[in-house]
């Protein structure tokens, strides 16, 4: 593909991500691409998408340098602008960044040479009762690491307002959208609504909606279900409920999933891939669908996202299953897929896994 403009988010702070973004600067000036670093606590303030690939000058890719946090805020800006989007791997558990920094000039050359997948991710976005505004005053309370918060998310005036539907908020997410307590004392209390029809009422620590992509990210850790990105749905799980059910749903891509604060709950706040970006009162409610907008991150091969699962959640086999005999094979199929099973997505074999894997 045609490379003109590359916008650079790197992390901060952190030797390997600054040496590979040197790498990638000096890829742009012999190659005549434009680079512009994307600084996302520029200014000391935090700015809208918008206002930051406009900043930057609508890049068509936007390369991420550090882990899956630095990932996440490209992918911010690249669903807004409509443009692709390739992780540099400087973390340590990551499942979205592909390219090892060992490899990022062959990265770029493969990208500028259409040797490259792109894989469409499911994003979500909102609906909300009201917009969402963060009071005065918690900023200071809730600020962590380098930077300020997000701001709250602006209204979408292309799209019809009032009565059940609310308003449409400008704001995507790749990984989840949680509502939780704000004091430690209480639990937030909020009524779950799948495709319309009220599921049950919670009071819980808090309730998240993920996408396929965030189910390995506080899902997981929530006890959620490890689903596959190719996969399509919305995951809803609850964090320490208080009630016997505690379990997931899996709703389909066009079932929306509504959050509602109950009347006697306290204040609940709004994160979106781990931002905070409003609080809801007790009546407020959001609405969490699937997003018209897709992700388009580059792969370089096929995926093998058990085979990273594996490796990065240390998966180990249990003592009694290899106790008496021997261990499973890593590759049981090595060779070619007959005729009537060449539809199924299999993991590169062995001899011809792609080198940035």
């Amino acid at each position: 593909m045609t490379v003109r403009r590359i916008g650079l988010v790197v992390h901060g702070g952190r030797a390997e991500a600054e040496a590979a973004a040197r790498t990638v600067r000096e890829w742009c000036a012999e190659n005549a691409v434009q680079c512009t670093d994307i600084d996302v606590w520029r200014d000391g303030g935090r700015h809208s998408a918008r206002e930051e690939v406009e900043a930057a000058g609508e890049p068509d890719l936007v390369v991420t340098v550090g882990g899956d946090g630095t990932f996440l805020r490209g992918a911010r800006l690249a669903a807004e602008n409509d443009a692709l989007v390739l992780g540099v791997d400087c973390g340590r558990v990551g499942f979205l960044t592909e390219v090892p920094v060992s490899v990022v000039r062959a990265a770029l050359d493969a990208v500028r040479e259409d040797r490259l997948t792109v894989e469409s991710r499911m994003l979500l976005t909102l609906r909300a009762s009201r917009r969402l505004e963060v009071p005065s005053g918690m900023e200071a309370l809730m600020r962590y690491g380098r930077g300020p918060l997000l701001p709250p998310p602006r209204v979408r005036t292309d799209c019809e307002a009032g009565g059940d539907w609310g308003v449409a908020l400008n704001v995507t997410a790749l990984n989840d959208v949680v509502v939780e307590k704000l004091a430690r004392d209480r639990q937030v209390s909020v009524g779950v609504y799948l495709a319309g029809r009220l599921l049950a009422s919670y009071s819980a620590d808090a309730l998240m909606v993920a996408t396929p992509t965030g189910s390995t990210a506080y899902s997981f850790a929530a006890g959620g279900p490890v689903v596959s990105p190719r996969a399509e749905g919305l995951v809803f799980t609850p964090v320490a409920p208080h009630m016997a059910f505690n379990r997931s749903v899996v709703a389909a891509p066009d079932e929306p999933i509504a959050l509602r604060v109950l009347d006697r709950s306290g204040q609940a706040a709004v994160s979106i891939d781990g931002q905070l970006r409003g609080v809801l009162d007790p009546g407020d409610w959001i609405g969490v669908y699937a997003s018209p907008r897709r992700l388009r991150a580059v792969r370089l091969g096929p995926m093998d996202f058990y085979g990273r699962l594996r490796e990065r959640m240390n998966l180990t086999d249990a003592p009694a299953a290899v106790a008496d005999g021997t261990p499973a094979p890593l590759w049981p199929v090595t060779t070619p897929r007959p005729g009537d099973l060449a539809h199924l997505a299999m993991p590169p074999r062995p001899d011809d896994a792609q080198p940035s894997r």
